[in-house]
């Protein structure tokens, strides 16, 4: 088995829970099969295991420095992200003329969690570049994308996204960086932007940063926002590089995790010179920005699925070698130590590791083929994809980062002493996966996006539709004696979901401060319903692969049943507590008075 993740697993989600084989009727990917699909696979992980695993540690223990003139760090990043493009996994989504295998979104989303699982440092910079190009290829015009679409498509330029600034933080109504025309089509740039992820390097010829600025004379708050083109070192229109932009690194910023990945403070326009183009119209840069972060967020969740997934495997390992201890009813202390996988609280952390980062995986892999009905289906499946894809987001954002880090906690636990020791691999891993309860909007950012928003929207169309999807399954699942106990469980915590929707209701319109104020509890309970649901589909599919009687597979399908029973029975009862604390409308967080902490 991989060290990055179960390859039987992989399948069991692209091939037998989602079917992926099924996007080959549409056109767009009519030239791909189950065996083009494997080969991408394969490549992958071939990558991912030679030239991302190798260095995951020596990035983390080596990090990025800056001498106030160029960033330094370790060749093996460059050397990695090179076979990255190299393979044309920039590309992959993009159409044959511009260099990209057309493949399903999905299937790109399987492929580079390999690499996020490998080595997620030195991941970040393509994985930047990927949503920068997304970007510019939808709203971009013809000439921006001959100057930098096709060179961050080929990796020669990578990209990253530019938006808050030291007194915004999260609120992007309140960043102050300015965009001035030039009466000649271009704009001059001046302002602070931090925490830039990939900010600057010597990675490749050229970075492109997308800036979130604001016009003159524009709307106050998210309505003046616009969205600018900034390249650190100026484009020509024959694509040749000119000279530096002024863009500058005002300093590094040194992170607990991700040290691979430079973060980064930048300065635009220092000496007034700091040229930037507008992307589509102005004052619309926000919602621009969001396309690229919408699929950021599932970007993220897969991330923090496979740092669960890599401390998942690395502490089953262990505790499958490891002697400690003997039976309970065993007290002699001549006989010999068994080992730690025989215990009964280590197979309860293995078992909860097993069913976060498998039901993340799942999860974010379904999200990534909700984006593809979306692009290539049509009439009411595309707006079906589209309004489950809004509803799921923050689940596929938030839930990964804070219940596979929960994994990464828990295979820390297995290796007792040894866990937190940079000896073993478990400890960075953790460090790693906490970035991403903040990554790309906090969990909180979420859950009010979420509950104030996406739930309640347009009547609850997102809602019923997803109940729909879940009664399906239910209906489904009674049929099989073992699974039917699970259906009515499902069943149970939908209705409460629906049940804090309509209490929360009235309040939502009167008083939405109130409303709002616990909303992180409708995120954790709605997330655990959401995954509950997951684990039913991945039960039937393994009841089917049972049903074929295939040996080999026996074990694997057994565990998939082991893990949704354990969901079942330790995790989705917890949602029945936090329903009723959403319910009573408790003001506590309201009252509590500043001065009083």
């Amino acid at each position: 088995m991989s060290v990055i993740l179960s390859r039987r697993d992989l399948d069991f989600q692209l091939f037998e829970l989602l079917d992926v084989e099924a996007l080959t009727a549409f056109p767009r990917y009519a030239d791909h099969s189950r065996e083009t699909f494997g080969a991408v696979l394969d490549t992958a992980t071939a990558i991912a295991e030679e030239k991302f695993v190798q260095h995951n540690r020596k990035a983390d223990e080596n990090e990025p420095t800056f001498d106030g003139q160029k960033v330094t760090m370790i060749p093996e990043v460059k050397e990695a992200l090179a076979a990255f493009a190299d393979a044309g996994f920039i590309a992959a989504a993009h159409d044959y003329e511009r260099g990209g295998m057309q493949l399903p979104l999905v299937m790109t989303q399987a492929a580079f969690s390999l690499f996020k699982g490998a080595n997620v440092g030195t991941a970040a910079y393509p994985f930047l570049t990927i949503g920068n190009a997304n970007v510019i290829h939808r709203f971009g015009t013809e000439a921006q994308h001959r100057k930098y679409l096709a060179p961050l498509l080929a990796g020669r330029f990578f990209g990253t996204m530019a938006l808050t600034e030291p007194q915004a933080g999260s609120s992007l109504s309140d960043i102050t960086t300015t965009a001035t025309p030039n009466g000649d089509g271009t704009y001059s740039l001046v302002g602070n932007k931090i925490f830039i992820s990939a900010g600057d390097h010597e990675l490749t010829e050229n970075i492109v940063h997308l800036v979130l600025a604001k016009i003159p004379g524009g709307p106050p708050g998210v309505k003046g926002i616009s969205l600018f083109i900034v390249p650190k070192f100026r484009v020509n229109d024959d694509g040749s590089l000119g000279r530096k932009n002024d863009v500058n690194l005002a300093g590094l910023i040194h992170k607990m995790g991700y040290r691979g990945t430079t973060s980064t403070m930048l300065s635009f326009g220092e000496k007034n010179e700091c040229i930037g183009e507008l992307v589509g119209e102005e004052h619309k840069g926000l919602s621009y920005m969001f396309h690229m972060m919408n699929e950021a967020r599932i970007g993220v969740g897969m991330g923090a699925v496979m740092l669960g997934y890599r401390g998942y495997l690395a502490s089953l390992d262990y505790a499958k070698e490891r002697p400690q201890g003997r039976a309970p009813t065993n007290k002699n202390p001549l006989d010999p130590q068994i080992k730690l996988i025989e215990h009964a609280d280590i197979r309860r952390m293995l078992l909860a590791q097993k069913a976060y980062v498998e039901a993340g995986y799942a999860l974010c892999l379904h999200c990534a083929r909700l984006v593809d009905e979306t692009k290539v289906g049509a009439g009411d499946t595309a707006k079906e994809a589209a309004l489950l894809l809004d509803l799921l987001t923050p689940i596929a954002k938030s839930w990964p980062a804070q219940w596979c880090l929960e994994a990464n906690s828990l295979a820390i636990q297995i290796h007792g002493g040894y866990g937190y020791t940079r000896e073993y691999p478990v400890e960075q891993f953790y460090r790693d996966n906490r970035l991403n309860p903040i990554h790309e909007g906090t969990h909180g950012i979420q859950a009010l996006d979420l509950l104030g928003r996406k739930a309640v929207m347009n009547d609850g169309a997102a809602m019923k539709l997803f109940a729909r999807e879940v009664e399906k399954t239910i209906a489904e699942a009674k049929s099989d004696a073992l699974l039917a106990p699970y259906a009515a469980q499902l069943g149970e915590a939908m209705g409460d979901v629906g049940k804090s929707l309509t209490a929360l209701a009235p309040t939502l319109a009167k008083d939405p401060t109130l409303a709002l104020a616990n909303a992180v509890l409708f995120l954790e309970a709605f997330g655990h319903t959401v995954i509950a649901w997951i684990w039913l589909r991945q039960a039937l599919a393994a009841q089917k692969g049972l049903q074929k009687g295939v040996a080999a597979d026996a074990d694997f399908y057994r565990g998939k049943l082991a893990a949704c029973r354990w969901f079942f029975r330790w995790e989705l009862p917890k949602t029945r507590q936090w329903h009723e604390l959403l319910r009573s409308l408790d003001d506590t967080t309201l009252t509590m008075k500043p001065e009083s902490f």
